[in-house]
């Protein structure tokens, strides 16, 4: 098939799913410009009617009743689990819930970590990564005395793995790196990096939170141990995510919150924990969130990732050619990014042009993307965002256009 041809199959593919998306439209019947996918996307009606059936017409707890309607909630929520794990290769008993990939990785950080990380140890984390795969890793360089190195990023904005290959020793018990960075677009070359932390005798774990809505993800042959990622932006609701981590390691890591649910028998003299994943996941669960999100799973795989990533790749490049034609705009990240588009407007704080913008009804993020680090490394003290899910489209990208342009007359 020709380039031309591939581009038409894949419009043809995503055309009309915008009208799938309700908040797509504002109060008065206009469109809404929404290039904020990164932060969080939209909703399509099938996922709000999943939660809104498992919140009333379906709704009861789980794993305790005996009742039908528990059971059948039961089934529903393990069945979200299943299909999460498919999703992305991994099997059923190796899926954790979470309230985001934020707890997820903090759940590694407080469990594998207190249990196997000593004073001398070391963790390799990178320039780019988000603060939630930086501070947890802090907490517990407080708490062990662990050593965190830094890898350096390559011109075009990439995890540089040449020099991770020179930083990592048999010290290095871990290495946590963003799947795709949430500002550059950037994506990690992820086997190699498993390959590397594993000649070492490390593990890998990757922050997929940017990269399951927008890429295959096949957690076997990534080769990583630990694989984190939030269900809101895989267009499922908020308050739920999921670890995935290796059989093993999970059998061989203690608990981290305690009460129901964790629980294999309980005395005031000794308590012993159920098998993973239910050790990992106190309280009653997120069982409207998980079903939400097998909902998202089902509708991002009824178009197809692969269709998802080629109509993405196709917005970046058309962004990322207008804006290069603009003198005053500086792009960061490579060519190829992952749906997302960072740039600085020069003489404009980005703050500025995110609110003009919102005044023509485009919607981009404007800050820091909660990587500090990555902005200092840039010299600049934010970017703007856009970033694309499967309902953008060119009109999206025309409209941002001509909101730079009515800023740029703003500010002369």
């Amino acid at each position: 098939m020709s380039a031309t041809a591939s581009a038409t199959a894949t419009q043809a593919a995503i055309l009309g799913r915008k009208a799938d998306f309700p908040g797509l439209v504002n109060s008065d019947g206009s469109p809404w410009h929404y290039l904020d996918t990164a932060a969080t996307a939209q909703k399509p009606q099938v996922v709000v009617d999943a939660v809104g059936n498992a919140l009333g017409r379906d709704y009861a707890t789980v794993h305790r009743g005996v009742y039908t309607r528990s059971a059948e909630m039961t089934l529903g929520y393990e069945a979200a689990r299943r299909r999460v794990a498919e999703f992305i290769g991994g099997a059923e008993d190796e899926i954790v819930f979470t309230r985001g990939a934020t707890e997820a990785i903090n759940l590694v950080a407080q469990t594998w970590g207190t249990a196997n990380l000593k004073p001398g140890d070391r963790i390799l984390l990178s320039q780019l990564e988000h603060h939630s795969n930086i501070v947890p890793w802090q907490l517990i360089q407080d708490r062990t005395g662990i050593e965190i190195d830094v890898c350096p990023l390559t011109a075009d904005g990439r995890i540089d793995l040449d020099a991770a290959e020179r930083i990592l020793t048999g010290a290095h018990k871990l290495v946590a790196l963003a799947h795709v960075s949430n500002v550059l677009g950037s994506a990690l070359d992820a086997r190699r990096a498993a390959d590397l932390a594993h000649g070492v005798g490390a593990l890998l774990l990757l922050d997929g939170c940017q990269a399951v809505p927008r890429m295959a993800v096949d957690v076997a042959a990534l080769d990583c141990d630990f694989y984190a990622f939030s269900g809101h932006k895989l267009y499922g609701p908020t308050g739920i995510g999921a670890l995935w981590a290796r059989a093993d390691l999970l059998a061989a890591t203690p608990p981290w919150q305690g009460g129901g649910s964790m629980i294999d028998r309980v005395t005031f003299a000794r308590t012993t924990f159920a098998p993973p994943p239910q050790r990992f996941e106190a309280g009653t669960p997120a069982i409207v969130e998980a079903i939400g999100l097998a909902a998202g799973i089902d509708y991002v795989t009824s178009i197809g990732i692969d269709t998802i990533a080629a109509h993405e790749a196709e917005l970046v490049r058309t962004t990322r050619e207008a804006l290069r034609r603009i003198n005053s705009v500086t792009l960061f990240g490579p060519e190829d990014s992952a749906g997302i588009v960072s740039f600085a407007l020069s003489g404009v704080h980005p703050h500025d042009l995110g609110t003009i913008l919102d005044e023509e009804n485009v919607a981009i993020r404007a800050g820091h993307h909660c990587a500090q680090p990555l902005m200092d490394h840039l010299k600049v003290p934010a970017t703007a965002r856009a970033s694309f899910g499967l309902y953008s489209d060119e009109d999206d990208v025309a409209a941002l256009l001509r909101g730079i342009e009515r800023t740029m007359r703003i500010f002369g």
